[in-house]
């Protein structure tokens, strides 16, 4: 975790001012996976993982960019944002930059300085984070006010229409409205939320696979076209349907010859996984560890066998780490192809399941697999440096 007091005095060393802080975290989902750009269910937690921002304003309508993680500065005018080139890191804050503007918010220009440590390329969204606390940075110094529901949204429009992923809205949710010690089951269609209390003596144990395969952006939108042609075949028969989320499996079964294997395939991911999300937030009102650990392995299998959106090293984690004493459930969370498998490991058998999931993975594939332990986190926030540095 960076320390704020040290980000302010890198701030007023490159900036010449003070600064306020804010931070957004990354999160991961304990099932519920492709089902958001479905309208569908999911069940994310907020973690101790964040994108910090210092921010302060300017007297122009520049914004003024440095990354701590990229040690590189973009300028850009707020009058004209445009792109900073493919797949550059700067692309998330100036489309959050742009998307607030678009939404009729008059924004001030800015320095800011951006450091993250949720880790790059994982699948504990990493993007939906700079995109969060941007935001909300740059609203702050704006004093303009907007609610959290609005700000995902914006977000969310940023990565689909600036940077070009077509992700859904979950991870910018759960960036906003994070809540400690809670999951968060969200309805993507209508945005109604509801708190999930996780389970005491139980903690959540993030297993990096540290790959991150190449093909994983261009198969991401892929899958949405899929789901999409999948709609468009069923509801020929099923006109009523908006999306995924409204298709039953005893539909999608008595409808199958009119969608290809492929496409039948992620549909029936899909609709299954969402049966699975409101069954598995069932099970944590009901306390029944058991069930949830059985629709967590479910929906590994779906994602591998169904969507196609699993590899080698991240079933290679999920094997061993079911292995392991104490595991509640184990399955990979994000959008696939490498990052991170999400555990549920009772307290007492932590240690013990790092020891062995790091050294089975190890010896199986050279790699050194990082291992996080995070409690649930609250959402975007600005943080009160100056009680930290009278506290120090």
């Amino acid at each position: 975790m960076r320390d704020p007091t040290h980000l302010q005095e890198k701030f007023r060393a490159r900036f010449g001012t003070a600064a306020a802080i804010y931070r957004a975290p990354g999160r991961v989902n304990l099932i519920g996976e492709h089902t958001d750009y479905n309208d569908g269910f999911v069940l994310p937690a907020a973690i101790q993982f964040y994108c910090w921002v210092a921010a302060a304003p300017r007297s122009d309508k520049k914004l003024l960019i440095h990354s701590e993680n990229f040690n590189e500065t973009v300028e850009a005018n707020l009058d004209s944002i445009s792109a900073a080139g493919k797949n550059h890191w700067a692309n998330y804050p100036l489309g959050v930059a742009w998307a607030l503007q678009s939404a009729g918010k008059r924004l001030n220009g800015a320095n800011l300085l951006i450091s993250g440590d949720v880790p790059l390329g994982a699948g504990l969204s990493s993007s939906a984070a700079i995109e969060v606390g941007v935001g909300f940075a740059l609203l702050c110094q704006s004093g303009c006010t907007v609610k959290r529901t609005e700000l995902a949204l914006l977000c969310q429009k940023a990565e689909n229409e600036f940077v070009g992923a077509r992700c859904g809205i979950m991870d910018q949710f759960i960036a906003c409205h994070g809540k400690a010690s809670f999951a968060l089951l969200l309805d993507c269609r209508s945005l109604d939320s509801q708190t999930a209390q996780l389970p005491a003596g139980v903690q959540l144990v993030i297993c990096n696979t540290m790959v991150k395969h190449e093909l994983a952006s261009g198969e991401y939108n892929r899958r949405r076209a899929e789901c999409e042609e999948g709609v468009r075949a069923l509801r020929v028969v099923l006109p009523q349907i908006r999306a995924l989320r409204d298709v039953t499996i005893a539909q999608l079964e008595n409808h199958c010859s009119l969608l290809n294997p492929t496409v039948y395939s992620r549909c029936r991911h899909v609709v299954t996984e969402n049966e699975r999300t409101q069954e598995a937030i069932r099970a944590l009102d009901t306390h029944n560890l058991r069930e949830f650990g059985r629709l967590m392995r479910e929906s590994h299998r779906s994602l591998r066998d169904d969507y196609e959106v699993s590899c080698k090293e991240l079933d290679l984690l999920v094997e061993i780490a079911s292995a392991q004493p104490g595991v509640v459930g184990a399955r990979m969370t994000g959008g696939g192809f490498g990052g991170c498998t999400i555990n549920l490991v009772e307290s007492s058998a932590v240690e013990v399941f790092k020891e062995n999931v790091a050294a089975k993975y190890r010896a199986q594939t050279g790699l050194n697999p990082e291992i996080y332990v995070s409690p649930a986190a609250d959402g975007v926030q600005q943080v009160d440096v100056s009680s930290r540095e009278s506290a120090q």
